[in-house]
This record gives C-alpha cells, sequence and structure tokens, in this order.
C-alpha cells in the first residue's frame, strides 16, 4: 500500500516527500508512511465498529 501511494500522486507521496526533504532516508520515510497508513486503518475500523453499534432507525 505504501509503496502504491509513493509510486502516484496521492496525499502519501506528498507525506512521504516531505519526509524525505526533512532529511530522512527512503527506508525511514517509507517507514513513516506504512506507521501513517496504518493508523489511518485503525481510524476507520473504530469509526467502522462505533457505527454498526449505533441503533439504526
Amino acid at each position: 500500500m505504501a509503496i502504491t501511494q509513493i509510486r502516484y500522486d496521492t496525499r502519501g507521496r506528498t507525506y512521504y516527500q516531505r519526509k524525505r526533504a526533512a532529511g530522512k532516508s527512503h527506508k525511514e520515510a517509507l517507514r513513516c508512511l506504512k506507521r501513517r497508513l496504518a493508523d489511518v486503518v485503525y481510524r476507520t475500523m473504530l469509526q467502522d465498529r462505533v457505527s454498526s453499534l449505533s441503533p439504526t432507525t
């Protein structure tokens, strides 16, 4: 997922390039992007759980 984000013009690529410009190596910047993507997935899972628990009307 991170490699695809870097390959195309996405917000992930912008984030990766910003980390590289800050002096991080390719591996370090990629690790940061992976962590950011994992955080996004986790927050989405939490939101899905909350919405599935709410009563539907």
